[in-house]
């Protein structure tokens, strides 16, 4: 199981039990209501060098980087990672694929048709297999593999350690159809995302117990069904080798082998280099340095982004970092030495690294900023909608993306990324930066700048602090506090020059119904926290035009005798740097509405299920992947939480413990429709309500960087596609390939 701010493994993330980074003020109707298709286009081309197969190499291996050899190769389970999702999409059925505009396309290799025949009494879904699809063992797919993955992933029996179950749990029967071919599927209630199931499909011989399933495929995968197979995990090489499935019926692959690799991020550059790998996911600095060697670049490696810094400079710079007094840094003859072997290494992998070339997209993910509802100032709206309302949230996608040549559009949905069926941009339910109004909303809850302060006692914080001492120590964590001032003074990283932008390393997790539908209206009220929204503009619990007081100043603000002030919780690791950046960035813009944070930084292992998991922080930043199936995979993200037996909320994996009645119903209208107009209409509904509670504010859709040696091709940057794992190869001597086209394009 991936978390979410990995930004992989979309139905493993999205589904995990356990876990899994601005408009106009008011809009005359909640966005998404009309009959006219607002899912554009992806804001960026995948970026894969394609090429015709006629034009790639028969045979080689493919040296690819991931993080880690999965745990598991069952990506049911919760320890599902990004690797177990990428062997899967290698070796195991998939009855739909995502294509490039992140939409879900029936796979003709597994399926000939799939269609809804019957919808009274109960839905029936009659599926049609490809007369060739077999397990690699002989066997023809057929109705035994889908009863056997939807009795372990139904939830009835407990002895199955399953990760997810939606729309397994609503299937009521499966049985064989008119031959061997055909499977008929019974659902007990109506399910729109029945699309969702059966990608991927593993062997009954996988699904067909609770033995088989917790254990039987942790460890590697016996019988597959897809134009690889899995031939050899090496854990103490830490490798997994896929070559070709002799029993493959489609087209063939043209790679003898995949061998997925586990190297660090830190690594890849220097492992590009010396050859060992030709693909890998990789970050902006070393995207940087693959750029810079196709140009003849001269950077040294100790130059950051002053790449032109004299060589004493340099020098003193690495003797410093290792120890040295200033003042005899020049005169260390070892200092010396070892810069002058660094700097041969270094002109050496330069070389080497021009053989490669970067390519660009953007992820099939989004990062939010988060906002802990739980308790606290955030628990009250109008503090959250002051948030949100002082964010400029072009800014922060420039700040991002634009050093790496990609789109910088802010994100406008929760639910769907530009280009999917679902997106629409719904940001006009909380409305774009507006300083005045953030203020306005802070003064109405009672929030006053210049307010008296009471004297903390030892053990006290002030609000919204609650669980600092946890995250600064008492945990084990030497969490590292940095308090920003009145203005948002401090080291901001605002500049653009310091930010890196590109990968964040590890991390990726209303108005009236006037003019709608009656049953709209039917729909639950979202209780005391909206009734007097009416009385002024959307967004605001001040009457409309209500403005800060005049000589209000964005300084201190305090209530009850404490300061206003945020904890805000960020991953501490060199791969998250960019994030930090962008945390400074929006620090400042709450410092200038008189918002105080306190950033603290915590180790990278431990940001995720001590903190956002815990509920630990107050505001943080992680990412979503999206989904083809939002009606099914968003729900738990944005469900309201629920008291469980023992007492505890249950927030699902809604982390930000804010959630309504009114949005959990339309969720719940979008999954059981049959009308994919009224689904889509549905869901951009709920992305509305969603902003107007202002717990989790979008900003940039995820870059996606990937180096690849020059003559691979049809890999890279995929975006939102699934890779097509039978067309990846090297090019044939003298063959060339169009340039692919810009990523902004």
């Amino acid at each position: 199981m991936s978390k979410p701010y990995d930004g992989v493994g979309l139905r493993a993330v999205m589904r995990s039990a356990a876990f899994l980074a601005a408009g106009v003020l008011a809009v005359p109707l909640l966005a998404g209501c009309g009959d006219s298709d607002e899912a554009g286009k992806p804001l960026a081309h995948q970026d894969v060098a394609p090429a015709a197969r006629a034009l790639v190499a028969d045979g080689g291996t493919l040296h690819w980087a991931v993080d880690a050899v999965p745990e598991t190769f069952n990506t049911f389970q919760s320890d599902a990672d990004a690797t177990t999702t990428r062997v899967a999409q290698a070796v195991l059925p998939s009855m739909y694929r995502i294509d490039a505009n992140g939409r879900a396309r029936r796979n003709p290799d597994y399926l000939e048709s799939a269609k809804v025949v019957d919808t009274e009494p109960k839905q029936v879904v009659l599926y049609k297999l490809n007369q060739q699809a077999v397990w690699s063992d002989g066997r023809e797919i057929g109705a035994a593999d889908f009863a056997a993955q939807w009795r372990a992933l139904s939830g009835k029996d407990s002895a199955y350690w399953t990760a997810r179950n939606a729309g397994y749990d609503r299937i009521e029967k499966i049985e064989r159809g008119d031959d061997d071919l055909e499977v008929r599927v019974t659902f007990a209630r109506p399910y729109s995302d029945w699309q969702s199931l059966f990608s991927p499909l593993y062997p009954k011989d996988v699904m067909g117990t609770p033995t088989s399933f917790n254990d039987g495929a942790r460890r590697t995968l016996k019988v597959t069904a897809g134009p690889f197979l899995v031939k050899k995990v090496d854990r103490k090489k830490a490798q997994v080798r896929l070559t070709r499935n002799p029993r493959w019926w489609g087209e063939p692959a043209k790679l003898s082998e995949i061998q997925l690799m586990a190297v660090p991020r830190t690594e890849r550059a220097a492992a590009l280099a010396a050859g060992k790998i030709e693909l890998a996911e990789i970050d902006a600095a070393d995207a940087q340095r693959i750029e810079g060697a196709a140009k003849g670049s001269a950077a040294g490696p100790l130059a950051g982004p002053g790449a032109g810094r004299t060589a004493a400079k340099t020098l003193r710079s690495w003797a410093l970092a290792h120890g040295s007094d200033e003042e005899t840094a020049e005169h260390e003859t070892q200092a010396r030495a070892k810069l002058r072997k660094a700097i041969a290494k270094w002109e050496r992998q330069q070389k080497a690294l021009k053989d490669f070339e970067v390519r660009r997209s953007l992820e099939s993910a989004y990062t939010q900023l988060a906002l802990n509802g739980a308790d606290g100032p955030l628990a009250d709206e109008r503090v959250r909608r002051a948030v949100a309302r002082a964010l400029d949230r072009k800014v922060l996608a420039e700040l991002v993306l634009k050093p790496l040549g990609l789109p910088a559009v802010p994100v406008g949905s929760h639910l769907a990324l530009s280009g999917q069926e679902a997106y629409a941009d719904n940001s006009g339910a909380l409305g774009g930066q507006d300083t005045e109004e953030a203020q306005a909303l802070l003064t109405d809850a009672g929030w006053v700048a210049g307010g008296p302060v009471k004297e903390e006692k030892k053990g006290e914080k002030a609000a919204g602090a609650k669980g600092e001492k946890e995250a600064s120590g008492e945990k084990g964590e030497k969490g590292e506090k940095e308090e920003s001032g009145e203005e948002g003074s401090g080291d901001d990283g605002s500049d653009d020059e310091k930010s890196q932008g590109g990968s964040e390393g590890a991390y990726i997790v209303g108005e009236d119904d006037k003019g709608h539908d009656a049953d709209d209206r039917q729909l639950a009220q979202e209780g005391t926290q909206y009734k007097h929204q009416r009385q002024g503009a959307p967004g605001a619990y001040a009457p409309k035009g209500t403005r800060a007081p005049a000589g209000a100043a964005a300084g201190a603000l305090a209530k009850d005798g404490k300061a206003l002030s945020l904890r805000f919780v960020v991953p501490s690791g060199a791969g998250s740097e960019p994030l930090r950046t962008v945390a400074a960035r929006i620090t400042k813009m709450l410092g200038k509405v008189g918002i105080r944070t306190e950033t603290v930084k915590v180790p990278d292992e431990s940001y995720f299920k001590d903190h956002i998991a815990s509920g630990e922080y107050d505001l943080a930043l992680y990412s979503w992947p999206a989904t083809a199936f939002p009606a099914t995979d968003a729900r738990p993200i944005y469900a309201k939480p629920v008291p469980a037996a023992d007492g505890s909320l249950s927030v699902e994996q809604n982390y930000t413990r804010v959630g309504t009645d009114q949005v959990d119903q339309l969720f719940d209208r979008a999954s059981t429709t049959l009308d994919a107009d009224e689904e889509r209409s549905l869901i951009r509904k709920a992305d509305s309500r969603i902003w107007a509670a202002a717990a989790s504010i979008p900003l940039y859709q995820r870059p996606q960087l990937t180096a690849a040696r020059k003559n691979v091709v049809n890999a890279g940057a995929f975006g939102f596609q699934t890779p097509v794992y039978e067309d990846m190869g090297f090019l044939k001597k003298g063959a060339q390939v169009p340039p692919s086209p810009s990523a902004s394009d």
